[in-house]
């Protein structure tokens, strides 16, 4: 299909017609007809708007999905599944904490849902990440909790103080949450990574969590974010990187999250 066969598409879907979406992107209505017919295609600007207002990404306007005859699945594992896991784990080992910060996390991220195509319940990416650091062999029990918890103060309107878990726990969930720092959060970046580099615990959940949101990145974001995200990322993570290279249990995991970083980044930057 085309970029106006799918732009069509994608309107239908939405049930809105033509003069909607125009006044939805800010263009008229001959525009989006022209678009439709494949006789004008929309600047890059108005493309990442129309995609916006059409609830799709720019590569789903792009691209001709039916015609590579893939399936998209959702990049997205069980919920509930990996809090079973993560919970009878806990349970074995004896983790009061991660027993505590489980049925908090999931409560205070009730209703939320990861943007994008799948529309997963939020609660999914505290979980991956969880599930990450156990699976490269962190056994911590203060790690696993604050990833568990990591957005939990920076998204939820949680207090520090409330969070069921011990100081140290509590204070890498700090380190991790924008809004425990003063300032607009592009302002308050270089020291926000500045901290958390200091801190091997942050800097692995820091770095698992990058590594999520990059996995699903295509699905929920537009060119213009990628390539910012990168930016940020080729800025931001060595240091972070480094400071878990430096920590001998975190060896294995320090090589793990450089390559997957590396690569993700290297392969968006040839898409976008």
């Amino acid at each position: 299909m085309s970029l106006g066969s799918n732009i069509a598409k994608a309107r239908k879907a939405k049930d809105l017609s033509q003069e909607e979406l125009s006044v939805k992107v800010g263009v008229t209505n001959q525009a989006v007809s022209l678009w439709e017919r494949d006789e004008a295609v929309p600047e890059t600007g108005r493309l990442v708007r129309l995609a916006e207002a059409l609830g799709v990404t720019v590569n789903d306007l792009m691209y001709d999905r039916e015609g590579c005859g893939w399936e998209l699945k959702s990049p997205y594992f069980d919920a509930e599944h990996m809090y079973t896991f993560v919970r009878t784990k806990a349970v074995s080992e004896g983790w009061n904490q991660v027993l505590s910060a489980l049925p908090f996390m999931r409560e205070k991220h009730r209703g939320q849902v990861r943007k994008g195509m799948a529309g997963e319940t939020y609660a999914v990416h505290p979980l991956t990440v969880a599930c990450h650091v156990m699976a490269m062999g962190i056994r911590d029990e203060d790690v696993i909790a604050a990833a568990l918890l990591h957005d939990t103060v920076e998204d939820t309107g949680t207090r520090p103080e409330e969070l069921p878990v011990n100081d140290r726990t509590r204070g890498i969930v700090c380190l991790l949450s924008y809004n425990t720092y003063d300032g607009e959060k592009n302002e308050i970046k270089p020291l926000y990574y500045e901290n958390i580099a200091k801190n091997p615990a942050a800097a692995l959940i820091k770095c698992t969590d990058r590594c999520h949101n990059l996995s699903t990145m295509a699905d929920e974001c537009g060119r213009g974010f990628m390539e910012n995200y990168i930016r940020q990322t080729e800025r931001y993570f060595p240091p972070l990187l480094e400071t878990i290279r430096n920590v001998p249990e975190y060896s294995n995991a320090a090589w793990l999250l450089k390559n997957q970083i590396m690569t993700l980044t290297e392969i968006y930057k040839r898409l976008v």
